[in-house]
């Protein structure tokens, strides 16, 4: 195993911290408090409290560095260090419901050497609080679950593979879109799944128990860590044309080493003119 570094530790402390408190939350879901957003956009009491665990241990353990957060936004720090990218609850529809299938993501992104902007992202943590899994990784490092080395699938054929995807929903993505992508790509796969938490959707292709992974309008937290875990876990991540930028995040596609490229062609073939 790869010595578990100070920056993966800090990461890993704020995870866990936060993950006690939502394992209590959810055991009492329906007594939370619960207030709108916007249309089919939750946020609980239980997600402010969880970011509120996380930012203040990052705080501590690295007080000169930014912040962009999924409900607080962004909190400027030493332009010259990292940020931290956190989404405290990404599932946050299925924590309210009562289905034990969310995470926390948190990752350290680099400014850009020219000081325009956000560069590569060195570390991601994905971590489950429900089944006590720690996706974690470091730029060059590899990417793991807790001390087990990852790799993404060796399946090599669109016939044997599962493929993640999230499907818009009131008021977020292109139904559209979406619906051509998926009619190109459901009759050439082994099957297509929705499970409602992109950041562990990331984390699982890293894993090998997904093939890959599509999904267009989503943020920079949601993606940020679970991109770096399936690069360093030896499989690709790249926008609908082919880009592969350090966060991808309004259109995502992951795939593994062998499967990317042809997921990458249904669906420029699928959104075609």
């Amino acid at each position: 195993m790869s010595a578990i570094s100070g920056l993966i530790r800090v990461m890993e402390k704020a995870a866990r911290k936060a993950g006690q408190r939502l394992r209590r939350d959810f055991g009492e879901v329906e007594h939370l408090q619960v207030s709108r957003k916007g249309p089919a956009d939750f946020v609980s009491k239980a997600d402010q409290n969880a970011e509120r665990t996380i930012y203040d241990e990052l705080l501590a353990a690295r007080p000169d560095w930014g912040f962009l957060l999924e409900e607080a936004g962004e909190i400027a720090g030493d332009v010259t260090k990292p940020r931290w990218v956190v989404d405290p609850l990404d599932g946050t529809s299925n924590f309210l419901h009562g289905i034990p299938h969310f995470a926390i993501s948190i990752a350290a992104q680099e400014p850009r050497a020219d000081g325009k902007g956000w560069g590569d992202v060195i570390a991601g943590i994905v971590y489950q609080p429900i089944t006590d899994e720690s996706f974690w990784a470091e730029k060059n490092r590899g990417a793991w679950l807790q001390s087990r080395r990852l790799r993404v699938s060796a399946r090599r054929y669109l016939d044997e593979s599962l493929i993640a995807t999230g499907i818009p929903f009131a008021g977020h993505g292109d139904t559209g879109e979406w619906q051509r992508i998926y009619a190109a790509l459901a009759p050439q796969v082994a099957g297509i799944r929705r499970f409602g938490a992109a950041a562990l959707d990331l984390a699982w292709v890293a894993a090998g128990r997904y093939e890959g992974f599509w999904e267009s309008g989503l943020n920079a937290w949601d993606t940020a860590a679970g991109c770096l875990l399936v690069r360093e876990a030896g499989g690709f991540v790249s926008d609908w044309q082919g880009r592969s930028q350090p966060v991808c995040d309004a259109q995502v596609l992951a795939g593994n080493d062998a499967l990317h490229s042809r997921l990458h062609k249904v669906i420029t073939g699928a959104l075609k003119d």
